[in-house]
């Protein structure tokens, strides 16, 4: 996914701010989790955040193209399921690179489930 570090992006140092970083995690997430899963899982469930670890490696500067990659952890834990992501600059450098552990709500009860083998099977292996 590609996105652009417009101005409404940058803080006071002239670089992408880190709370855009959060927001555009949750936005590819979001993106992914809707491209790869099946209609109905997307109908019956929906994730929320439980944590994030982000290392800020480097900075992304205005005007700057930034590619987003995700791929899904391993093994789910019960509800929790984790998700990596990388932020290219142009230079194809990292820019940002982070886990975070999402749990799924199940949509009817709402609470959390224990991730079902079937919802998560599509994202397994993807790079």
């Amino acid at each position: 996914m590609a996105l652009i570090a417009g101005p409404e992006h940058i803080d006071e140092l002239g670089h992408v701010n880190n709370a855009v970083w959060v927001q555009w995690m949750e936005q590819v997430a979001v993106t992914h989790w809707r491209t790869v899963a099946d209609p109905a899982h997307d109908a019956a469930y929906f994730w929320v955040i439980v944590r994030h670890e982000i290392d800020y490696l480097r900075s992304a500067l205005e005007g700057e193209r930034i590619i987003a990659r995700t791929w899904a952890g391993e093994t789910p834990k019960g509800a929790r399921f984790d998700r990596h992501m990388e932020f290219l600059g142009e230079d194809g450098k990292v820019r940002v690179r982070a886990r975070s552990w999402w749990a799924i709500i199940d949509k009817a009860a709402g609470r959390p489930i224990r991730v079902p083998a079937e919802v998560i099977a599509p994202f397994l292996g993807e790079a």
